[in-house]
């Protein structure tokens, strides 16, 4: 579509959205009463900061259901997230919502260069989780052979993926790793494998590490984004020029808004990713604030696409640290672990507080393929290390070596953090 196209579409549906949640969502017609707007109000796209902002908080507030805009026997699913942090969030889905969830699962991977000729191995955890179901229908929708595995067992993973040829892999980048640094012990090599794809998503990855599973695997590697609140994985992803991800701006309209104060940023800019959910039925949401950090840019691709890309996502509002006063993303540290290249990519960061100042100390296991002879390589390694972080990030980093294997695994989401001022 051309812009203007685009732009017609969506003033179109965000006029039918907003009187779909006034008409049935008790939250967003008191919210839209106290700022003193009506429906009519709400006349073409550029009419969207009128509207409230929907935050996670809201979610949880509401939960289980405060939020459907239908009636629960027009709801034929629900996911939710883990609720780790509290209640989990719960959201809803009308048979239509989940044909454009294959619809736009579909256009994802289609942009990865999937198709009925490939075998599939979903790796994403099934369940309320919307990971494994999401892109297992969608990769049903471009005819690809599904194996719907799910996460974990990793000796498993690898058996399936030699013996039945898996030639795309859908998971995490840390677990993607992992089961990359897995093969050897296990008994296998590149060589028993046919893989040739990997889409990676659910959590923040650095343009490095996506070079550092091609590497690892030979393959081609896509970065898929999504969040259960607006449809689970499949709201946007990167085509083959990897100039950032294609967002499906006809279902999902996407915003900048500065962190601090929420007010609209030109395209370029950096701040918090917002989403309006401009076709769903079930759980409609109004400038839902994602908290990810990213920028927007309308021009066209060299793929040929239109659509708006979103720059890959390396982290969230609420995941920066403050260390001493600098601002700090572990996205960061794996960039500047990953240029080196003389670690592996597995590592935790430890943050405390001693003596009323804050201490930062990073823990990186070796690389089996770069063991260290002495203690005096380990020493000048870790100075190293030191060095290019300070320079990067402008902080002091305690840096610690380990054994290969010793930092723990996540099959599902990274957890890189242990922030230990909050305990």
């Amino acid at each position: 579509m051309s812009r203007e196209e685009m732009r017609e579409l969506q003033s179109e549906r965000l006029k039918q959205l907003v009187n779909h949640v006034y008409t049935n969502v008790a939250f967003y017609r008191r919210r839209m009463d106290e700022m003193g707007v009506k429906p009519e109000d709400i006349q073409t796209i550029d009419d969207i900061f009128k509207l409230p902002f929907t935050y996670k908080n809201d979610l949880r507030d509401h939960y289980p259901f405060g939020l459907f805009a239908v009636p629960m026997k027009d709801i034929v699913r629900v996911h939710a997230s883990s609720g780790t942090t509290g209640k989990p969030t719960t959201v809803g889905y009308t048979k239509n919502d989940i044909e454009n969830w294959r619809e736009v699962l579909a256009r994802c991977l289609a942009m990865a260069e999937i198709s009925s000729d490939d075998m599939m191995q979903v790796s994403y955890g099934y369940g309320l989780f919307t990971g494994g179901l999401g892109v297992h229908y969608g990769a049903e929708t471009v005819g690809a052979t599904v194996i719907p595995i799910s996460g974990g067992n990793t000796r498993r993973q690898l058996q399936l993926m030699a013996d039945y040829g898996s030639t795309v892999l859908a998971c995490t980048p840390s677990y993607a790793l992992h089961l990359a640094d897995a093969l050897a012990e296990n008994g296998y090599s590149l060589a028993d494998m046919k893989l040739k794809i990997g889409v990676f998503g659910a959590e923040p990855w650095t343009e490095n590490m996506r070079l550092e599973l091609e590497k690892k695997w030979g393959i081609k590697a896509y970065d898929i984004y999504g969040l259960s609140e607006i449809m689970g994985p499949g709201v946007a992803n990167d085509c083959e020029c990897h100039t950032g991800l294609h967002v499906h701006e006809d279902h999902f309209f996407p915003e900048i808004v500065h962190p601090d104060t929420k007010q609209p940023m030109s395209d370029g800019q950096e701040g918090e990713l917002v989403f309006t959910t401009l076709t769903k039925e079930g759980i409609p949401l109004l400038r839902y604030n994602t908290r990810d950090l990213s920028t927007l840019n309308r021009d066209k691709c060299a793929c040929g696409r239109t659509t708006v890309r979103m720059k890959k996502i390396t982290g969230r509002s609420d995941d920066m640290l403050i260390i001493r006063g600098v601002n700090l993303f572990p996205s960061q540290i794996e960039h500047v672990l990953l240029e080196m290249g003389e670690t592996s990519a597995h590592y935790m960061l430890y943050v405390d507080k001693i003596n009323n100042l804050d201490t930062l100390e990073l823990k990186v296991e070796l690389d089996e393929a770069n063991m260290m002879d002495t203690i005096r390589d380990l020493q000048n390694l870790s100075k190293k290390i030191e060095h290019a972080l300070n320079s990067a990030i402008g902080l002091s980093v305690k840096v610690t070596l380990v054994e290969p294997k010793t930092i723990a695994r996540s099959e599902g989401k990274a957890v890189r953090v242990i922030d230990n001022r909050k305990k």
